[in-house]
């Protein structure tokens, strides 16, 4: 399943003016076919859709570079002079609604996966069982909100049989909308985390909002859901309802766990399955993928074989030996409020080594507009203090967060450094990180290049005092 491989979208300008509703004449215009939709202007190429977005910077200033590019039209919230346009009075609403479009044209079979931890895994595997017998495609690394769904939808190979999508949430509506969107066959909620209550008032709003994946579901259609209490209260009544965990439906019966592979058994698959990589929960996410893909209609010799092959998602990230011989994650180039979630997911699954401790370095990510603040202390939902030993905090939008850990960890586990325009406290935070880390441990960074944590990485590789 390549990354975004050239595809054609098999739909045409006039399409997409018809379908997102265009409020200007596009019939001057010639109805040529696209290629794909990509919203970052350096990404277009010869016959593509432009979709300018409001992030951090307005898509709507880089349109005339997108057509430099070779863009073949654009939606556009305002004219635009001497270029073929879309009007449409919300960009991100009309990418939306033609990725609905889309998937109801190419009758793709949908499965969708959410959960506070797991998604991406359970994702990955579900995927790799399914191309054993189907032409499939997945949710590329984390593109998993209501950005990136309808992105993956417009970039699957026009041949997909079976689309695996992940959904994530930061608040409540947030599935409700990607289900709605991508109208799931199959379902799957894999956890329902502990809630460190940024966004949500309970573990019980969290649940809530992960159940809403089955909202854009048919009556009838499979929903896969975790033997735990707290789901109880939102389970739609006109779905086939199949519970996973000890003492229900699906169960594994039997868990063997070594250092860098485990074996299981559940109790609807005739035989023991192997698997490269470790931890209990991937034996759950396993058990999961298999259940869904012997419904698909994937046979259990092929799942055997297929976990056998395993690769799961790994992100732009390098693991370097510290002088010391500490595992340093490195992730120090950019950072956004996903890709930091992503690798903190990833870091806090790997298992510590023997007699380590987990650490996490974690520096201001800019650019974040006047949300950055609360972009930052989403992050909280992240860290826990049963994975983490000690968390470093680094930068000046990031303090908050800092002070929201501290409450969380015990006394002398979270440190906070300054870097602002009057006082940069870079030194006396690196000093601090040479203290913490031992022999055995594993240490995270992550933040964005202007944050100089590349030079803490060549200061742990080169010395250790």
């Amino acid at each position: 399943m390549p990354l975004f491989k050239g595809v054609n979208m098999k739909l045409t300008i006039h399409e997409v003016a018809r379908i997102v509703g265009a409020k200007n004449d596009v019939s001057g215009y010639p109805d040529s076919p696209l290629n794909k939709a990509e919203f970052d202007s350096r990404l277009i190429a010869e016959g593509d859709l432009f979709v300018p977005l409001k992030g951090a910077r307005d898509g709507h200033d880089f349109i005339e570079t997108a057509f430099e590019n070779g863009a073949a039209v654009t939606l556009s919230e305002k004219e635009v002079e001497g270029r073929p346009y879309i009007l449409v009075d919300d960009v991100l609403t009309a990418f939306q609604t033609l990725a609905a479009s889309y998937l109801q044209k190419t009758g793709v079979d949908v499965l969708a996966v959410t959960g506070s931890n797991g998604k991406t895994t359970t994702k990955d595997m579900l995927a790799h069982l399914l191309a054993t017998t189907f032409k499939t495609y997945k949710t590329q690394g984390n593109y998993n909100n209501e950005i990136g769904l309808p992105y993956t939808v417009l970039h699957m190979p026009d041949d997909t049989e079976k689309l695996v999508l992940e959904m994530g949430q930061d608040h409540l509506g947030d599935i409700h909308l990607l289900s709605e969107l991508a109208r799931p066959k199959i379902a799957i909620v894999t956890l329902v985390g502990e809630a460190h209550l940024a966004f949500f008032k309970d573990r019980s709003e969290i649940a809530k909002g992960k159940l809403q994946i089955a909202d854009g579901m048919e009556g009838g259609a499979l929903l896969l859901v975790p033997s735990d209490p707290i789901v109880e209260d939102y389970l739609p009544a006109d779905k086939k309802v199949v519970r996973f965990g000890p003492g229900t439906e699906l169960e594994i019966t039997d868990l063997i766990e070594r250092k860098d592979s485990l074996t299981f058994k559940a109790n609807f698959l005739e035989q023991s399955h192997d698997l490269p990589v470790t931890g209990k929960y991937n034996a759950t996410n396993a058990m999961i993928a298999s259940y869904v893909a012997l419904q698909e209609g994937v046979t259990e010799e092929q799942i055997g074989q297929a976990f056998q092959n395993l690769e799961l998602t790994r992100n732009r990230t390098e693991w370097k030996k510290a002088a010391n011989g500490a595992d340093i994650l490195s992730d120090v180039y950019n950072a956004n409020p996903t890709a930091m979630k992503l690798i903190l997911e990833t870091f806090s699954a790997i298992p510590a080594n023997e007699g380590g401790k987990k650490i996490a370095v974690l520096a201001d990510m800019k650019e974040l507009g006047d949300q950055s603040v609360q972009l930052h202390n989403q992050m909280i939902l992240i860290i826990s203090p049963d994975v983490l030993d000690t968390v470093i905090f680094y930068g000046e939008d990031i303090a908050e967060l800092a002070q929201l850990a501290s409450q969380m960890f015990p006394i002398g586990h979270v440190y906070y450094f300054k870097k602002t325009a009057e006082e940069d406290q870079f030194e006396a935070m690196v000093k601090q990180v040479k203290e913490s880390l031992g022999a055995h441990d594993q240490i995270l960074l992550k933040g964005s290049n202007s944050m100089n944590l590349a030079k803490l990485v060549e200061s742990l590789e080169n010395e250790h005092n």
